[in-house]
C-alpha cells in the first residue's frame, strides 16, 4: 500500500518501522516540527523524523494542517492510507478523507476509556487492572472514531515506560494485520458509555503528595516515568523516584514526614519507600546508596 505515516515521539516509531519492514511504501512522514533540547537548546527533531531521514523518507513537518496549501499536499501524495501514531495535531475532516482507506490511529488506551493525548499514564494514576491498545478509524473529534481491532494487556506494576513499548509494539502488530485484512476487521463503533478524558500531563502533577494513599502516591511515581519524573524536594533539593514500593501499614504520622532511616515517607495511607532515586545532575541510583553520601533522617519533612 502506498501509506502516509504520521507520529512524532518514540512511541510512534515501531509502528513506522513494522510498516516499512513489511513492504509497505511509505510516500512520505509527517511529524511535528524540531523542538529546542538539551542543555544546549539545540533544534531536534524528533524520532520519527530522524527515522524517516535515516529510511530515505520524505519528510513534512507542519506547524499545522489547516491550511489549504496543506491539504492540497496532503492529497497530492495520492495514499491508500494514512497510519497515525502520537502525531499531535489535529487533523481536519478534508485530511481524514483525503487517502482512498482514510487515517488508521494507533491509540494507546481501549476506547472510549481515556481518549485524548496521555491515555497510558492516565490509566496508571487511576489504577486500572488494564489497558491496550486500539487501531481506530479516525473521525472527527477526539479518538471518537471506530475502533476495527484491539489488543488487551495489564498493567500490573508497570512503568508508563513499560506500557508505551508494550503498546507500541502491540499496536505495529495490529497495525500490520488491519492492513493485510481491511475487510476481516470492519470499523465497531465504540461503547456510548464509559468514556473518560485523557489530558496532557502537566509537569506540577508529577510533584508527590503524600496527603493521599501510599498506593496512589506510587501510581504517581509509575506514570510518570520516565517523564517528566516523578520527584519530591528536601532541603529545597529535588530528587527524582523512579521506583518505590508500599508499606500499607499506617505509620501514624503526619503525612510526608520520613519515619525511618530507609527514606519512609508516611503518607495519609500507608508508607512510600522509594528504592531508586535521581539527584539533580547525577545518575539514577539505589535510595539505600544516596542516603550514604546525603542522610534524610527520620522526622525530616518531604515537600
Amino acid at each position: 500500500m502506498r501509506i502516509i505515516f504520521m507520529g512524532t515521539p518514540e512511541f510512534a516509531v515501531p509502528v513506522f518501522q513494522a510498516l516499512v519492514d513489511a513492504g509497505h511504501t511509505v510516500v512520505a512522514a509527517y511529524s511535528q516540527p524540531p523542538r529546542r533540547a538539551g542543555r544546549g537548546k539545540a533544534l531536534t527533531p524528533s524520532p520519527v523524523q530522524r527515522l524517516a531521514e535515516q529510511l530515505g523518507v520524505a519528510v513534512r513537518t507542519p506547524v499545522s494542517l489547516k491550511g489549504a496549501d496543506e491539504q492540497a499536499a496532503f492529497a497530492a501524495l495520492n495514499a491508500d492510507v494514512a497510519v497515525v501514531a502520537a502525531y499531535g495535531l489535529l487533523l481536519p475532516r478534508v485530511v481524514l478523507d483525503a487517502p482512498r482507506l482514510g487515517c488508521l490511529n494507533v491509540h494507546g488506551s481501549l476506547l472510549p476509556r481515556w481518549r485524548g493525548a496521555a491515555p497510558i499514564q492516565r490509566a496508571i494514576l487511576a489504577g486500572d487492572a488494564e489497558t491496550g491498545v486500539g487501531i481506530m478509524q479516525m473521525a472527527a473529534g477526539m479518538d471518537t472514531g471506530p475502533v476495527r481491532l484491539e489488543g488487551r494487556t495489564p498493567i500490573a506494576d508497570k512503568t508508563a515506560g513499560d506500557l508505551a513499548q508494550e503498546l507500541s509494539a502491540m499496536g505495529a502488530r495490529l497495525m500490520l494485520d488491519v492492513l493485510a485484512n481491511p475487510d476481516r476487521y470492519p470499523p465497531v463503533e465504540q461503547a456510548s458509555e464509559g468514556m473518560t478524558h485523557a489530558p496532557k500531563i502537566d509537569k506540577a502533577e508529577a510533584r508527590l503528595r503524600f496527603e493521599g494513599s501510599a498506593v496512589q502516591v506510587e501510581r504517581q511515581v509509575r506514570a510518570f516515568n520516565p517523564a517528566p519524573g516523578a520527584f519530591l524536594e528536601v532541603n529545597g533539593e529535588r530528587i527524582k523516584v523512579l521506583a518505590a514500593h508500599v508499606d500499607p501499614d499506617t505509620a501514624g504520622a503526619e503525612p510526608g514526614i520520613v519515619v525511618g532511616g530507609a527514606l519512609e515517607i508516611a503518607c495519609a495511607q500507608g508508607v512510600l519507600i522509594p528504592t531508586v532515586v535521581q539527584r539533580a545532575g547525577r545518575s539514577a541510583t539505589s535510595a539505600e546508596e544516596m542516603l550514604r553520601g546525603f542522610p534524610i533522617p527520620a522526622g525530616t519533612r518531604i515537600a
